[in-house]
């Protein structure tokens, strides 16, 4: 639960305040009722607070009184641990005359990469301007997160192809939902970019026409990627499936095998160790011989099995 508050200082950098004033940009992380009840004496409306707060809200834009929420997913990492690495999170900008606020139930690295600094041209006055750069980072963070997801499906290929287990298994499938998540968002957030598009929220001035462009082309680019991604994995999972059915199987057969050229030897001794007479009985070369014969017919079902592949 947090409230951080930024202004553009002259040095072209951002800076915390402690209090909101004309034309700053206000980030709000999981914020508590009282924290809410703050933020509405900003006159700012209470259900542009809430709505980015539930996690499955999709992405929309709604405009009020002179006052604009735009809602659209970003992605959100959740660590290697978790059931789904990757997943999305609703991420709500408002547009008030006087503010900029960025509300999300996530602290998330498209926050964080803009509020370090580091963007060069970032002012919180050109609002319009700031939620273009907002959307062009959150499709590049898309990108990014993609390509981690790319590295990782390699490493459990090269581990699948000697696997006779199932967690390499499982592990890709917990890709392929967060890629699911990512596919549902991404074209979520097309539709509500297409709609800004033909608005005239963004045709101020042909800088902001121009990188809205950008923006909807590295949407487009991370859809195609992540749809290429998820087609990989799923004929992926779907090959490697047998070939741990096949890994199994290779290990049933050498022990099927190992089983019988043991059992022959013994079979043989166990003749010999009978209470009855049997050939070769009481003379002094009688082990040496049963000896040479279990390991010779042993020797011999084994170059058997080994030309029929089946050890």
């Amino acid at each position: 639960m947090m409230i951080t508050i930024y202004c553009k200082t002259n040095g072209g950098k951002l800076e915390i305040i402690e209090k909101p004033v004309k034309g700053c940009w206000i980030n709000v992380i999981d914020p508590d009722p009282q924290e809410l009840t703050c933020l509405q004496e900003l006159d700012i409306p209470q259900d542009y607070l809430t709505s980015p707060l539930d996690l499955d809200e999709r992405s929309r834009t709604e405009r009020e009184d002179g006052e604009i929420l735009i809602v659209f997913r970003v992605p959100y990492y959740q660590g290697e641990v978790s059931d789904i690495p990757y997943t999305t999170v609703p991420l709500g900008v408002i547009l008030t005359p006087q503010y900029l606020v960025t509300v999300c139930k996530r602290d998330n690295d498209v926050l964080k990469e803009l509020a370090s600094g580091r963007l060069r041209d970032l002012s919180t006055t050109k609002q319009n301007r700031f939620v273009l750069r907002l959307l062009l980072l959150s499709a590049f963070r898309y990108l990014s997160y993609l390509r981690e997801i790319t590295k990782a499906v390699d490493i459990l290929e090269d581990k699948l192809q000697a696997s006779t287990r199932n967690r390499e298994l499982l592990d890709l499938l917990r890709y392929q939902k967060s890629l699911t998540y990512f596919t549902t968002a991404l074209k979520s957030n097309e539709l509500m970019l297409e709609r800004l598009q033909r608005s005239q929220l963004f045709r101020m001035y042909p800088e902001d026409e121009d990188l809205l462009d950008d923006v909807l082309t590295e949407n487009q680019q991370a859809i195609e990627m992540t749809s290429i991604q998820a087609n990989i994995l799923s004929a992926m999972m779907d090959a490697f499936a047998s070939i741990i059915s096949n890994n199994l199987n290779a290990v049933m057969k050498f022990l099927a095998s190992i089983t019988i050229l043991l059992s022959l030897p013994t079979m043989i001794a166990s003749f010999y160790g009978m209470n009855v007479r049997l050939p070769l009985e009481g003379t002094d070369w009688a082990f040496p011989i049963i000896f040479g014969i279990s390991v010779l017919i042993t020797g011999m079902v084994s170059l058997f099995f080994m030309k029929r592949d089946w050890f």
